[in-house]
């Protein structure tokens, strides 16, 4: 059992526990004695320097009117045991200050001292209701009128509960310390800052040596970037049986979308998405978050981001994560952060997982007891034997609304178990990346797309920011590429080079098409081994719906048509290897094409399969490798 000391004693038990110290007026304000049941008038032009922690039944602030703390310290109002009243007090700015207006009710104004977080080229006056460090809650950064009921020690708090209506107040931020929330409700409403620095989020775990864990958390945020869960900077967070929910707010009347982190409050339309707030993030250097039997949901951009760093780890174990809106990812992999999805149901409106690259491993797969005991040991989760017990063995299942997987820089994937991939568009789409994707049916993976595509390589459509005054602004425009790409003789279409998109299937039955849209040099080489495809594989040319997309189009972005044509700069490299059999269902240009010697590629049933190799009308024969302008047409 956690020791009690002195100090979380005095910090124990409700909003009111925090000793509320009583200043005398220090400014040109009109005051009563700030004694239970008096006043705070602040009139316009006059600035009140709060400089202790005080209680009153009632604060005015004229218009104009200003109330602070000294230099060092931070002010927070809370009323009735919410923080309210805190606006930014600019576009872009970090600094906040009470609105002017009359607050009733217990009326508590918390000078804290400053917790200062830097982030870039940017520093965070961060406010928050607990602050942890090695030596446990730190009262004099902490605004405990902002937590109410439950209990709090300094090595947990247990039913407590946080309400935000004003912005950029955090819930919990941990540095450095060891920590764990039993049962919390969490509820934080109105716009935050920053979801890298977590400015405005409901917890923030941050420092090579914080461990934070959630056990049966509710969070349920609403506002711009105001972030559910952070790990930061080496931090280790841990959330288990909990529920998070974030909403999107509304931006800023004079916010300009920025690819800019430190000034970036909503997604870049350039994956193809909108919104502003995504639940998660995990950032910094050796971050890990892991979330075990929860449900995590954001409304648009994204449920569980890995947002740069290296070293990164991003764990998800029999839970359900996803979208209520209509675009958005479940997972964002960018770095060379290892994405692990075990046992999960994603609901998603655009994609299962972004692969940003340059060394980005995603794994889908199931929540064997192996596979979730190695990664107790690996990540140090602390489960014990009954709770892994406790555990089910469940296969992941995808349904998505648009695409399954999007290469937006390289990346590996591996798909295996029993794990289901439902799409609206092809399975996966490369947007002319190196990739290494595996694909294992032996345990009963399967791939359905809707639109039967299950691998389109197109050009990169990101249009890309536009230096605007000096400042990276997402104004850009794509333009359909017209006429036909130029020939690169140095280009070898007919080889597997390391920077191609790479696919490699086993024991496992597809159904659907493979098209390699690039205009550059990059093939598309397929290896099938034991398995059975059919359908078109085959280079083509791409055009999208419409010929320029800009912002007030994100959502064209990846959708396109398929045109087979004899490849350019876009080879298309097909291995049947032993066991395997394509059937071929429409015309497909090839430039190389590996058959075993117990592999088979045919026509459907009743129709023949002709072959030609430059020209010339060629025998396919089985254990042959065939090389060259190769063309498949059913007759």
């Amino acid at each position: 059992m956690t020791q009690i000391t002195r100090r979380s004693l005095l910090i124990a038990g409700t909003a009111t526990a925090g000793a509320l110290l009583v200043p005398a007026a220090t400014a040109t304000a009109t005051a009563a004695p700030a004694a239970s049941g008096n006043r705070i008038t602040i009139g316009s032009g006059e600035t009140y320097e709060l400089t202790a922690t005080t209680r009153v039944s009632r604060l005015t602030i004229a218009e104009g009117g200003r109330i602070v703390a000294p230099d060092g310290h931070s002010l927070t109002l809370t009323v009735d045991g919410v923080e309210t009243g805190q606006l930014l007090t600019e576009t872009g700015g970090t600094a906040t200050l009470v609105q002017p207006g009359t607050y009733r009710g217990d009326v508590v104004l918390t000078v804290t001292a400053r917790n200062d977080v830097t982030y870039q080229t940017l520093t965070f006056p961060f406010r928050q209701a607990l602050y942890v460090d090695g030596d446990g809650v730190v009262r004099d950064r902490s605004v405990l009128a902002a937590v109410v009921g439950g209990r709090l020690t300094d090595s947990y708090a247990r039913n407590v509960s946080i309400t935000s209506t004003g912005e950029c107040f955090d819930g919990v931020y941990v540095r450095d310390g060891s920590y764990t929330l039993h049962r919390p409700t969490i509820s934080l409403t109105g716009n935050g800052r920053s979801d890298f620095a977590g400015y405005g989020a409901a917890v923030v775990g941050a420092g090579a040596s914080a461990r934070l864990v959630l056990d049966g958390a509710r969070i349920t945020n609403k506002g711009v970037v105001r972030t559910a869960v952070i790990a930061d900077d080496g931090a280790d967070v841990i959330v288990k049986n909990s529920f998070i929910r974030c909403r999107d707010g509304v931006l800023p009347a004079d916010y300009r979308a920025t690819v800019e982190t430190p000034y970036m409050q909503s997604v870049p339309w350039m994956l193809g998405l909108d919104g502003n707030v995504r639940a998660t993030n995990l950032i910094g250097k050796d971050s890990t978050a892991t979330y075990l039997g929860s449900t995590v949901f954001s409304e648009t951009w994204g449920a569980l981001s890995v947002e740069g760093g290296s070293g990164l780890k991003l764990t998800a174990v029999n839970s359900h994560v996803g979208n209520t809106g209509q675009y958005g990812y479940g997972t964002y992999a960018i770095g060379d952060a290892v994405v692990r999805v075990l046992g999960c149901r994603f609901d998603v409106g655009s994609y299962a997982t972004i692969i940003a690259g340059p060394a980005a491993v995603v794994h889908y797969g199931d929540s064997t007891p192996a596979a979730v005991a190695a990664l107790n040991t690996e990540l140090g989760l602390g489960l014990s034997d009954a709770e892994l017990a406790d555990l089910p063995a469940r296969n992941t299942v995808v349904n998505s609304g648009h695409f399954g997987y999007m290469f937006f820089g390289a990346g590996t994937l591996t798909l295996d178990g029993g794990t289901v991939v439902n799409s609206e568009r092809a399975t996966f789409l490369n947007k002319g990346q190196q990739t290494a994707i595996t694909v294992d049916g032996s345990k009963g993976a399967r791939l359905d797309p809707r639109d039967g595509v299950i691998l389109q390589m197109i050009e990169l459509d990101d249009p890309g920011p536009v230096n605007v005054d000096g400042k990276m602004m997402n104004v850009g425009v794509y333009t359909e590429p017209t006429g036909d790409p130029a020939k690169d003789a140095s280009f070898d279409v007919t080889a597997a080079h390391t920077a191609d998109s790479a696919a490699t299937f086993s024991s496992i039955a597809l159904k659907g098409d493979f098209y390699n849209g690039m205009r550059k040099g990059k093939n598309m080489v397929l290896t099938f081994e034991d398995s059975t495809v059919e359908g078109v594989i085959s280079a083509s040319r791409t055009r999208h719906r419409v010929s320029t997309i800009d912002s007030s189009a994100f959502y064209e972005l990846g959708i396109v048509t398929n045109t087979v044509r004899p490849a350019v700069n876009n080879g298309v490299v097909v291995r049947l290897n032993s066991g395997s059999a394509w059937t071929v269902t429409g015309t497909s240009y090839l430039t190389a094409l590996t058959v075993a010697a117990d592999a088979a590629v045919k026509a459907p049933s009743g129709r023949s399969l002709v072959m030609t190799v430059n020209g010339t009308e060629t025998a396919l024969t089985a254990g042959k490798t065939y090389t060259g302008a190769i063309t498949l047409t059913v007759a």
